[in-house]
């Protein structure tokens, strides 16, 4: 419908439903978006911005959002842009700021932080290499092989970040319970337990926040 923030999923090289692009629905089968891969602003045809993938819609029920003809009219002002950033300013970033009036990324706030858990110097060579290179067709490759890695190592580790946070809320609750029951021993225990976790989730944060920085600062300079 007119106004909608919508989006597919698309594959970056052979990598399937790598990421979301974003746009906004103007109601006429046409659709304004950051388009691929001129990454200038441009209203195309709704069957162009699929390009045969499923179309979803980004939901704002519980929050904020611009009536619908004002949401296409704040699109159709920065048509013609060609200020594309990946971290700062891409599809999904234009997207939510016609909708929201907020520049924001889900996407982007999600991945970045979890890049800390890979092998940073390997995967920031690989990124440093593919963006200095100066072939486009050999950069695509080096970039594609670094996210492949990357989906990898994630697939492994994210699941193990998960179960970290859901030990410190177990034994969270294992300690207050223990004290209900008069046993301090076992509440002392389990609160050992849960700040051993909680130092494993520190360092995690602290790594995914160096190389947040690390990898703003490579893409600004």
């Amino acid at each position: 419908m007119k106004g909608d923030q919508i989006y597919v999923y698309r594959e970056w090289g052979n990598l399937e439903g790598l990421y979301e692009h974003h746009g906004i629905d103007c109601g006429d089968n046409s659709v304004i978006h950051y388009r691929k891969p001129s990454e200038i602003i441009e209203r195309t045809s709704l069957t162009v911005f699929a390009r045969g993938n499923l179309v979803y819609i980004r939901e704002y029920s519980d929050g904020f959002s611009f009536l619908s003809d004002h949401v296409v009219e704040r699109a159709e002002n920065r048509l013609g842009e060609q200020k594309y950033n990946l971290l700062f300013n891409n599809c999904e970033h234009f997207a939510t700021w016609c909708k929201t009036g907020i520049s924001y990324s889900k996407q982007i706030s999600q991945f970045v932080p979890n890049l800390s858990k890979f092998k940073i110097p390997n995967l920031f060579q690989e990124i440093k290499t593919s963006l200095n290179a100066t072939d486009s067709s050999n950069s695509q490759n080096l970039v594609t092989q670094a996210l492949g890695d990357i989906k990898v190592v994630w697939d492994q580790l994210q699941p193990q970040y998960k179960q970290t946070l859901e030990e410190i809320n177990t034994w969270q609750k294992v300690a207050k319970k223990a004290l209900e029951n008069d046993r301090e021993d076992l509440a002392r225990e389990a609160l050992k337990r849960k700040l051993n976790y909680q130092k494993q989730a520190e360092e995690l944060n602290t790594q995914l926040q160096k190389l947040a920085e690390m990898t703003k600062q490579l893409i600004i300079n």
